[in-house]
């Protein structure tokens, strides 16, 4: 489980195949910034981009982690050469200062406005129809790894918008800085908000 508060921004720099098959998955070397690994071990888990993934490696300040073409397939941002946003796994000692996330993306929206509004910046993403039920006024999401706070949500044919407030603190200190309108972004909805439409969804069996 992770908060979905980024702790350090990483760089991925060198990405392998593991096989030569069409469906191989990759082994990401990944520069881990100024997230500490001295208390990470093989095995661990670290969310990348908000993407959950098994410490494979670890080199003095960096880490490697092997990707499924599943997990490729189904996310954007682990399958290039570039910044990402890391977070360790939660321990039962830290603070939940975001909410809790279990690191498993559940779909991909777009960024349809990004831009400063006074000190701080809009973001708009529309979501894919599969996920507009999950998302709620003042509710949370978590967009490439960082939780955020859900503004607003606007229904449409194609699934929903919705809006949220990024403060200087967050523009600074993740990669959301380098968003722009068409990009991609990896989505998970409230853990809380899957098990809320199960509940519901469910019908009673009758005893034998």
């Amino acid at each position: 489980m992770f908060t979905g508060i980024v702790a350090a921004v990483g760089r991925i720099t060198s990405i392998d195949s593991l096989g030569s098959e069409p469906d191989a998955g990759v082994r990401l070397q990944i520069h881990a910034g100024r997230l500490p690994l001295a208390d990470v071990a093989i095995g661990d888990s670290i969310a990348i981009n908000g993407a959950c993934m098994t410490v494979t490696g670890k080199t003095g300040d960096s880490f490697s982690a092997d990707v499924s073409r599943e997990s490729l397939n189904r996310t954007v941002g682990l399958d290039r050469i570039g910044e990402v946003n890391l977070e360790k796994a939660l321990t039962l000692a830290e603070r939940l200062g975001g909410h809790l996330v279990s690191g498993h993306v559940d779909g991909l929206g777009t960024v349809v406005r990004f831009e400063p509004v006074g000190e701080s910046w809009r973001l708009d993403i529309l979501t894919p129809p599969g996920l507009a039920k999950y998302f709620a006024y003042k509710g949370s999401v978590v967009v490439n790894g960082v939780s955020l706070t859900v503004n607003s949500v606007v229904d449409g044919t194609d699934g929903c918008t919705i809006s949220i407030n990024l403060i200087p603190h967050t523009i600074e200190v993740t990669t959301l800085r380098h968003l722009a309108p068409g990009v991609q972004v990896n989505l998970e909805v409230d853990l809380i908000a899957r098990y809320v439409e199960r509940m519901l969804a469910a019908t009673t069996v009758s005893p034998r």
